[in-house]
């Protein structure tokens, strides 16, 4: 939590630096279609998309209490702003998922960081595939509408097992090129297709350790989308083992942001930079 405050703040440092004009910020009263059904049919998205999942994770240690980590994960989209209207219901065949693969690097009692990584969100016109053992547990069905690349720096803290602490906050910031959205689903308020732009995002979420996870999970994300080989993908009980591998639920936001412009994104960098200095001096003092 700490960390997070200090990275907070030395964002906030760098935007102010840079001025209003050139900070990213937050998209309001953006409109998403579901269906891709373009802008008048859309549904004016206040701030964020909420999202919620699971996610399988694998750590492998580097020495001392530091690990590198890789995260397959998989997520369901199925309201706004958390007011109810559910996308299957008000879109039919508004579907909306999404695959997550991460890595990164981290200390034991200590945070972690993301390295890159993918976000990949599908359309499928089919109710109630997600959780089932249709494709990566029904959640890279249909089409895909957006593909977003992981950004360095982001992360949260972990206990002595690589269990999440501190509520479980995580963050990700991700980027996508103009090109990477499909037509007729993302638009500005003034109903400019986003499609034609890059665009930045940003995922906060809470993440809490499953330390049961069903069989179809276990072998949905972990033995075929992770390509995981352990205990649970050879017939044996699936079990969470400390320091090496667990899943973990999560549910947060998904919002989108303007790209700031090259001052206010290189000053963002320094931020990020010195957050990353903050989190090696701790980490020498663990």
């Amino acid at each position: 939590m700490k960390f997070l405050k200090k990275l907070a703040c030395a964002s906030a440092v760098a935007m102010s630096l840079a001025g209003g004009a050139n900070a990213a910020t937050v998209l309001n009263n953006w409109v998403f279609n579901p269906s891709g059904g373009g802008f008048a049919g859309g549904q004016t998205i206040n701030e964020y998309l909420d999202v919620n999942g699971n996610a399988f994770i694998d750590l492998t240690s580097t020495g001392g209490t530091s690990f590198s980590f890789t995260e397959h994960a998989v997520f369901n989209i199925v309201q706004a702003d958390s007011n109810g209207r559910l996308f299957p219901v008000n879109f039919p065949g508004g579907n909306i998922t999404a695959t997550f693969e991460g890595t990164g690097t981290g200390n034991f009692s200590g945070n972690f960081t993301f390295s890159g990584g993918t976000i990949r969100m599908y359309q499928n016109p089919v109710n109630g595939q997600y959780a089932s053992t249709e494709g990566f547990y029904g959640a890279n069905l249909g089409n895909q509408i957006a593909e977003f690349t992981v950004m360095a720096g982001g992360g949260g803290s972990v206990d002595a097992s690589g269990n999440p602490v501190s509520n479980g906050q995580v963050t990700v910031f991700a980027s996508a090129a103009a090109g990477s959205l499909d037509a007729g689903y993302f638009f500005r308020e003034n109903g400019q297709d986003l499609s034609t732009e890059s665009i930045m995002a940003f995922a906060f979420t809470n993440a809490n350790t499953v330390s049961d996870p069903d069989e179809t999970l276990v072998d949905e994300v972990a033995c075929q989308y992770a390509g995981f080989t352990g205990v649970g993908c050879n017939g044996e009980d699936y079990a969470n083992v400390a320091g090496e591998h667990l899943f973990i639920s999560n549910n947060g936001q998904f919002k989108l942001n303007e790209v700031p412009e090259p001052g206010s994104l290189a000053l963002f960098g320094i931020a990020m930079l010195g957050a990353g200095v903050v989190v090696r001096k701790r980490a020498a003092k663990v």
